[in-house]
């Protein structure tokens, strides 16, 4: 599961692997060209219950994490089709079986902590 990280929000949004990926190259195509684009999603059946949506600008910083070292297989196909949707009213759909916005297990312990 990746993380995508936007802007100086608090809530790290967890998305599977290749879904990032594929993701990634249609977002970092339309911010190129100084498009915003919204990316939407139904919660989980784990999660409350509800939909957000992510209104994604170039100005916004923006960070991919991914959990595996080696990027995944493309398919072409699949980009275009996200290139499609960003490209309406309704902006992307993501399945809310690749989204995680559980709050990520972090190590709180400061970095400079000696121990005891």
């Amino acid at each position: 599961m990746g993380t995508l990280f936007y802007g100086d929000s608090g809530t790290p949004i967890g998305i599977d692997d290749v879904v990032l990926a594929h993701l990634k190259i249609a977002i970092t195509t339309k911010l190129r060209r100084n498009e915003p684009l919204m990316i939407s999603w139904r919660h989980a059946d784990d999660q409350p219950r509800g939909r957000s949506s992510l209104w994604l600008h170039p100005d916004i910083p923006l960070r991919f994490v991914f959990d595996e070292p080696e990027p995944p297989t493309l398919d072409r196909e699949w980009i275009e089709d996200l290139m499609r949707a960003a490209n309406t009213a309704g902006g992307v759909q993501l399945d809310p079986q690749h989204i995680d916005t559980r709050p990520i297990a972090r190590d709180t312990q400061p970095i400079d902590a000696q121990p005891e």
